[in-house]
């Protein structure tokens, strides 16, 4: 069968495995981003802030020493196995944690490995969505599966909470290692790796594609575009309680609302890039957005309240929603033999940005200085208008 009659955009099949790898990367994100709402168990068992912070951190550090090795393995591989071994070795790690007492070298060992095992989702369901949908679904596709990161959130905040809190720290660890043991069984059972093109007999191998400087700007204007969305999700629940007297709980469900629309805007930009045939215009208009919106921010802060709710609803949707092209990009401007590294290295310059993000910024906002710090936030998206390689994008299929 030849690849056109696979992709065949009337198969129902490739929807199916995009399920599968939206529920995998929802699983790691269930891990990865669930970790904090444990802190006040580690607390409870004798922990200091600064050791269940180390923790917390664990998995991301984790995550970034992995990313390109796994992205280089579903290049070789095949997303399946990557996809399956991956999550279902972290979720192993993670039953074993299940079963000691929280201390602090032991806790961060575990979660650092199974944060190395996890990274294998992020590149491998990527590539499966590069292999499966052709250019004029391939935006919506990625747009769908970028959604994995709010709902792990979602679920992580639903489950181990009361978990932690009824049934102690070890068995809201236990949720997480299910919930990915029961995916990884999915994935190795149903998913199929796309077809790839046939290799004639001693034909060179591929060139690298990070000989150009194409890549290179894409994974910089990328990395640029994360910092304005981590300069919200960090610092607007603590400048809510902080600069205008919201409770805890109040500040903690407007974020979980405005998160639901920042999932329905990585959507609805992907359906946009399809439409237009092209990610990069939209991500450069969008960084253009993301500027406005967050000097939006500071001019509400030091004006009116009504003005800095709504611009903080709006750079919820706008600074997540250029997230899913630049994957998208990133693996059709590499081509199908390399899509894996460039995505595995596209997320490491990523997670770079949005690790060094908070602290960084905290140190510019110091006791009150949230206008100045929203300020400083909005010259990045500036930065990356210009870096965004338009010119050099093509489409492949």
């Amino acid at each position: 069968m030849s690849r056109a009659a696979v992709l065949d955009t009337r198969s129902r099949r490739r929807w199916g495995i995009l399920a599968l790898g939206l529920a995998a990367q929802t699983a790691s994100c269930s891990f990865l981003y669930g970790i904090p709402f444990l802190v006040p168990e580690m607390r409870a068992a004798g922990l200091t802030l600064a050791q269940a912070g180390t923790i917390v951190a664990a998995p991301s550090i984790g995550v970034l020493f992995t990313l390109i090795a796994w992205g280089a393995a579903a290049d070789r591989y095949g997303e399946r196995l990557v996809m399956a071994l991956g999550l279902g070795a972290s979720s192993v790690l993670l039953l074993v944690t299940s079963l000691v007492a929280p201390s602090t070298g032991l806790l961060f060992a575990l979660f650092l490995l199974a944060g190395m095992l996890t990274a294998s989702v992020n590149a491998a369901s990527g590539r499966a969505v590069m292999g499966w949908f052709g250019p004029d679904e391939r935006g919506t596709a990625m747009g769908v599966r970028q959604t994995a990161q709010p709902l792990g959130v979602g679920v992580a905040a639903l489950a181990l909470p009361p978990l932690a809190q009824h049934w102690g720290f070890q068995a809201a660890v236990l949720f997480p290692a299910v919930f990915g043991l029961v995916v990884a069984a999915l994935v190795a059972w149903l998913v199929i790796d796309p077809p790839r093109p046939e290799k004639k007999p001693g034909a060179p191998k591929p060139a690298s594609p990070y000989r150009t400087p194409t890549l290179w700007r894409l994974h910089g204007a990328s990395a640029l575009l994360v910092i304005p969305q981590f300069a919200v999700s960090a610092f607007a629940p603590v400048y809510l309680v902080s600069a205008h007297g919201w409770s805890a709980l109040a500040a903690g469900w407007f974020l979980a609302a405005v998160q639901v629309l920042g999932a329905a805007g990585r959507m609805a930009s992907g359906y946009w890039s399809d439409r237009v045939g092209s990610r990069l215009r939209p991500m450069r208009q969008l960084a253009v957005a993301s500027a406005a919106v967050m000097l939006l921010v500071a001019v509400g802060d030091v004006t009116w309240m009504w003005v800095v709710l709504f611009a903080l609803v709006l750079a919820a949707v706008i600074t997540v929603a250029d997230n899913g092209l630049g994957f998208t990009a990133s693996a059709e401007l590499a081509g199908i033999d390399w899509a894996g590294r460039a995505m595995g290295t596209q997320n490491t310059a990523q997670n770079i940005a949005a690790s060094l993000t908070p602290p960084l910024l905290g140190l510019v906002i110091g006791d009150s200085r949230y206008a100045l710090a929203f300020c400083v936030a909005a010259v990045f998206p500036v930065l990356a208008i210009g870096l965004t390689p338009v010119r050099a994008e093509t489409r492949s299929s």
